[in-house]
């Protein structure tokens, strides 16, 4: 049971920070999310978008911080940290 919950934490760091990219193109953009994608990959702002959206993580760890999710809390951290080595070889 441990590890599953380990795994749903990593899904839902990995799920908030699509769900942030997409809201920071939608929000800051007149672009659609596949075409804003492709635009920030031309340009070379692709680690930036995805450091934006994993900003939602920080909400997300704390909501269950306070829920006594630990497990699940650690999740979004390495969810977060393979991010992290995504940005930096994207």
């Amino acid at each position: 049971m441990n590890k599953l919950d380990l795994l749903y934490g990593f899904l839902i760091g990995i799920a908030a920070s699509i769900i942030g990219s997409y809201i920071f193109i939608a929000l800051f953009t007149d672009y659609t999310f596949t075409d804003g994608i492709a635009i920030m990959k031309m340009q070379g702002n692709l680690g930036k978008l995805i450091t934006l959206g994993a900003i939602l993580n920080l909400i997300v760890f704390f909501l269950l911080l306070h829920f006594k999710k630990e497990l699940m809390a650690r999740g979004v951290v390495l969810a977060t940290i393979i991010l992290t080595v995504v940005t930096l070889l994207v």
